[in-house]
């Protein structure tokens, strides 16, 4: 391989993932550790700052710069290119948005803090108009994440809950998703074992760990379904509650990811409280309810008899001619 071109890899390499060892990039070049130091030191005198520690666990780490290195762009082209892969992958013009948010964390690993500064105040600004608030989110809080995502590493945080509760968290990042106008970080919590999702603009105080982990299996279907529980788990203008004749562990591995917010409700039953922005939402969550066991609809009265009445016209359908 010519020098320029392991050079290049060498730098595709180091872009792929936050931590090296000289012996890994090495045997991926197909060349020595002393070739390897050699390629690193020409990065180096081309603009790129890379971090390096010696012994066992030592290796190299591609940091971000104070100028941006010769990327066969200007600034103004890089910062065209970071705004226009936030918007398609917040938009969906590529596949389930991993290839905007990959190429997304390289080039917010090396864009220097001004020219990051100038990606989220154009990114915020080209926001299509909609009726739903836009939660803003920090470019280097969402570059962050999509980093340790890609190089599977634990990271800390404060999270803001919708009612103002504070908690400190631990998780394993698996994937950022983006939904009706908002960033999710799709995760695997330590200390509750269990999958988490959480909404980037309420994240705070983010901490990289350095400790690296094996990613769990996640499909993409559940990063859809997970987030879609999130986005639905808000406060709805019509709230309700069913009390189902099953147990509370019976339900939740019935419901799943849907089950979210369901409690005991003694003698063998769960209560399991739902919402949505009509009555006629309701009907839908209750046809989901598992199994043939009866339940009851906790709700009020004008609720119930929007219900009733629309049942009954659903059941004389059945028998109509």
């Amino acid at each position: 391989m010519a020098s320029t071109e392991r050079t290049l890899a060498l730098l595709d390499l180091l872009q792929r993932h936050r931590h090296w060892t000289g012996a890994e990039l090495a045997e991926r070049l197909g060349t020595t550790q002393r070739t390897v130091r050699r390629d690193v030191e020409r990065l180096r005198d081309m603009g790129y700052r890379i971090d390096s520690a010696p012994g066992a666990r030592g290796g190299y780490r591609l940091e971000a710069g104070t100028s941006l290195p010769p990327l066969l762009l200007s600034a103004d082209e890089a910062v065209a290119m970071a705004v226009g892969l936030r918007i398609a992958a917040a938009e969906r013009l590529v596949d389930g948005a991993e290839s905007a948010l990959a190429a997304l964390g390289k080039l917010d690993q090396l864009l220097p803090a001004d020219l990051r500064r100038r990606v989220a105040a154009i990114a915020e600004a080209l926001h299509p108009v909609t009726a739903a608030p836009v939660a803003p989110v920090d470019s280097d809080l969402l570059g962050t994440l999509a980093l340790a995502c890609r190089d599977r590493e634990r990271v800390r945080f404060t999270y803001t809950a919708s009612d103002g509760a504070e908690t400190r968290r631990r998780v394993e990042p698996h994937a950022l998703a983006p939904s009706h106008r908002r960033w999710y970080l799709v995760c695997w919590d330590l200390e509750r074992e269990a999958w988490r999702t959480f909404r980037v603009d309420r994240i705070a105080d983010l901490r990289l760990t350095r400790a690296r982990f094996t990613p769990r299996a996640l499909t993409p279907e559940r990063i859809e379904e997970m987030v879609a529980v999130a986005t639905s788990w808000t406060p709805q203008p019509v709230e309700v509650a069913a009390v189902v004749a099953m147990p509370l562990d019976t339900f939740a591995a019935a419901m799943g990811d849907w089950g979210q917010g369901a409690t005991d409700a003694g003698d063998g039953r769960t209560r399991w409280p739902f919402g949505g922005r009509e009555a006629r939402d309701l009907l839908y969550a209750m046809s989901w309810l598992p199994g043939a066991d009866p339940y009851a609809l906790e709700t009020d009265d004008s609720t119930r008899a929007e219900l009733r009445a629309m049942l009954a016209r659903m059941l004389a359908s059945l028998d109509a001619r």
